[in-house]
């Protein structure tokens, strides 16, 4: 079986190609590539066109952040041959957190001695999401990170918190509105709306604590818009994933699991976000494949 390691060199961790090569060095039985993306989109030019070249299967190691596992993903949806395993050298790495902590996708062998399994993924239009679609304030957040996530302090680890405060003052309404299979989510506008595979968004927020990640549903949530007072007071029970059950907060909330999801959008340059990579529509139409990508589960998580 072939092992490509898809490296994106300006994800989080520095030197992670080397710190990959190291890792790598000596495991003659072990057949592998290394590829160092050279451009936005490339990993997934790279991926379609290595699967299509052969009817083998390969696992495919995306080492990065979560844009570089949209990437690699992507690339991989309609060839079954192709196998996902992350090595999370990114910022954020907000999917792997479904499962646990980051450290256990670093352990090579914990991942290489991994166990597959099927996970579904959000398919919007030609374009796809590993973890998340999510929209309103998150959208305004995604494109301000986006921007500041390479400067020092205000970025890396701290990028999300402070894409967060911008948008306080920025994109605390937004015009839209929200159908979940079939069934309208809100009134005309939103604070925040959450499309999730995963559990995790932002680094450390737990938006989807019920998500499964291959029952062919969506975590959808829909937050009314509040004030910004209000809204620091949720953001803690946000983070922690306890949002849903506060009562005191139930009326701001519009949760359901969701097959597909339409959006229409209110205003212009209308956004929203995939792996947080922003996109801009009038509409859109979200909807979840399931089980459309076989992904390696480190070896650790599958003893316990």
């Amino acid at each position: 079986m072939k092992n490509i390691f898809i490296v994106n060199p300006t994800a989080g961790i520095k030197n992670a190609l080397s710190d990959i090569e190291s890792k790598l060095a000596g495991r003659e039985d072990f057949d592998y590539e290394i590829y160092v993306t050279k451009s936005k989109g490339d990993a997934t030019r790279y991926v379609s066109q290595r699967c299509e070249e052969s009817s083998e299967d390969i696992v495919f190691y995306s080492c990065g952040g979560d844009g570089t596992l949209n990437e690699v993903a992507s690339g991989m949806v309609g060839h079954p041959n192709a196998i996902l395993a992350v090595y999370p050298s990114g910022s954020g790495n907000d999917y792997i957190k479904y499962y646990g902590h980051k450290d256990e996708f670093l352990n090579l062998d914990n991942l290489i001695n991994g166990k597959e399994t099927k996970i579904d993924i959000i398919q919007v239009g030609d374009r796809y999401a590993v973890n998340a679609c999510h929209f309103g304030l998150d959208s305004a957040v995604a494109k301000k990170m986006s921007e500041v996530k390479s400067k020092k302090i205000i970025g890396g680890k701290n990028a999300y918190n402070t894409a967060v405060l911008y948008a306080l003052f920025t994109a605390l309404k937004t015009k839209c509105k929200v159908i979940g299979d079939g069934e309208e989510m809100n009134k005309d506008s939103i604070l925040i709306c959450t499309c999730v595979n995963g559990k995790y968004v932002g680094g450390s927020y737990k938006c989807a604590p019920r998500s499964v990640n291959n029952d062919g549903f969506m975590e959808v949530c829909c937050i009314k818009p509040v004030s910004i007072f209000k809204f620091l007071k949720f953001m803690k029970h946000y983070k922690r994933g306890d949002y849903l059950d506060m009562p005191k907060l139930a009326p701001y909330i519009n949760y359901k699991r969701c097959k597909k999801v339409e959006i229409v959008g209110g205003q212009k340059n209308f956004m929203i976000s995939l792996d947080g990579e922003v996109v801009s529509g009038d509409s859109f139409e979200v909807n979840v494949i399931q089980n459309a990508l076989r992904f390696i589960v480190p070896k650790s998580f599958c003893e316990k």
